[in-house]
């Protein structure tokens, strides 16, 4: 597992929006801003499952995820997992509660959550 500094663990736990880059089946390149959770090195997005971001990734696990701040980026590149519900850690519940007052469980449309799984860090934020 990638390991990160403090500065950049601090953002990921604090920072709202970060965006996400999947690959069509053209091999085109999908970009969308969606919120996010970060629990114990690893990324979670909850996302449509009828999405292009869905669809993309039922054919290709590849993703990468960029913090909004273009000045001090943090970029993460590795692999997306379709997690079902019984596989869902209740710190990633309480994370998304905590970040956005939102229950995770309950929402009918963003019901997809996506585990991702680092395995390159890019960090121009002070280190890493």
């Amino acid at each position: 597992m990638t390991t990160l500094d403090a500065n950049a663990e601090h953002r990921l736990l604090a920072e709202s929006n970060i965006w996400v880059a999947t690959v069509r089946p053209d091999g085109r390149p999908h970009l969308t801003p969606v919120w996010f959770a970060w629990h114990d090195g690893k990324a979670y997005i909850c996302i449509d499952p009828k999405s292009v971001k869905a669809r993309n990734l039922a054919q290709n696990d590849r993703i990468a995820l960029a913090l909004e701040d273009g000045s001090s980026p943090i970029i993460l590149e590795g692999r997306a997992r379709r997690l079902d519900a019984a596989e869902v850690p209740a710190g990633v519940v309480e994370e998304f509660r905590r970040k956005y007052a939102w229950n995770i469980r309950t929402d009918g449309q963003y019901s997809l959550l996506v585990e991702v799984t680092p395995d390159k860090v890019m960090n121009w934020s002070g280190g890493g």
